[in-house]
């Protein structure tokens, strides 16, 4: 016990005074919760799209009040322009559409190079007419459509957000940690005359996983309190996110350990430790979602761990999903850090040569 005292003590200190290891596991992930968070701190109020009319619109001029105002809150009718100017506009990003009239047909200029934009004011404008043809032909609509949100209005940004960061930190800091306390000890010896004292193995592995988890808890702690400040509002078993943590971060230990056993040098292993979690972080859906995405790269991302403790999280800190959302996602982390130490055991050298 006093041998597996002193080697958590030992990789503690190490932990707080690598300052690069800090960065990587705190600084980093809360400069992206911070940035993300004041981007999306507005994120309850609806943007509204530029269109520039090409001299009279009568179209626009002639809808009724209900309408305009309508109208009026999904676009921002600029200034009258001739049509070159607002082609421009649209051309270069200024605006999103540029919209005239010729007889009874209205002409909307977009860009490809901005799609949802494009596509928001084609659906939009379209509707309009659809509705005033209906109500020229004076004929009474059948159905009507109405749109409501799951969620309440207090509703923020962050709270997509926070789930993806929180993940990429606990993975950064977990595979960060294993993997060059490892390379750096084996190169100076030190696994080696660890190897020769009377401490068992156990505790020497014993201690890497307890200071992981507790630096992990913290993260959490820390996330979710920066977050907190930024918006986030916890619901649903919100608590299930430590054994979720735990979880990730023994499945990013193992990663860790098998980076650590195949690299031979501090920065190899930096680099096939960035190599492996920064695309993951992409192909988890830590950074951006992935409900776009084309089917054989959410079929990758299936075999990535990170995306199952993204899922977890956002389930269970913002959808207010119950605790029985946070068990499957466990039982593959922990199925991942099982087949991955595994590999990592019969990788591992205690020297260097």
């Amino acid at each position: 016990m006093t041998g597996f005292r002193a080697l958590g003590l030992a990789m503690l200190k190490g932990f707080y005074r690598d300052r690069m290891t800090i960065f990587f596991t705190v600084f980093f992930p809360l400069f992206f919760i911070l940035i993300f968070g004041v981007v999306f701190a507005g994120g309850d109020t609806q943007s509204r799209q530029k269109v520039v009319p090409v001299g009279d619109v009568a179209f626009v001029q002639d809808l009724p009040a209900p309408a305009r105002a309508s109208f009026d809150e999904v676009f921002d009718l600029q200034p009258a322009a001739p049509l070159d100017v607002a082609l421009d506009a649209v051309r270069t990003g200024d605006a999103a559409a540029a919209l005239e009239q010729q007889g009874d047909a209205l002409v909307v200029h977009i860009s490809r190079a901005d799609q949802v934009a494009a596509a928001t004011v084609q659906g939009v404008l379209s509707s309009f007419v659809d509705t005033t043809n209906l109500a020229v032909a004076q004929v009474t609509p059948t159905y009507s459509l109405q749109v409501t949100a799951v969620e309440d209005e207090s509703l923020k940004g962050i709270q997509y957000v926070a789930p993806g960061m929180i993940s990429y930190g606990i993975t950064v800091g977990a595979t960060f940690g294993a993997a060059l306390t490892l390379i750096t000890w084996r190169n100076s010896k030190l696994l080696r005359r660890l190897r020769l004292a009377p401490v068992a193995t156990g505790s020497v592995v014993g201690a890497r996983v307890v200071v992981s988890l507790a630096v992990a808890v913290f993260q959490l702690v820390l996330m979710i309190g920066v977050s907190s400040l930024l918006g986030l509002r916890l619901s649903g078993a919100w608590y299930m996110a430590v054994p979720l943590t735990i979880a990730g971060t023994l499945a990013f230990l193992a990663i860790g350990l098998l980076v650590g056993s195949i690299a031979r040098t501090s920065e190899g292993g930096s680099g096939l430790a960035n190599l492996i979690t920064l695309p993951m972080g992409f192909l988890s859906g830590a950074f951006i979602p992935l409900a776009a995405a084309p089917g054989w790269l959410i079929a990758i991302s299936k075999v990535m761990p990170m995306g199952y403790l993204v899922s977890g999280l956002t389930d269970v800190l913002v959808r207010g999903e119950g605790p029985s959302a946070a068990l499957l996602p466990i039982a593959i982390l922990l199925a991942f850090a099982a087949v991955l130490t595994m590999i990592a055991t019969r990788l591992f050298r205690w020297d260097a040569a």
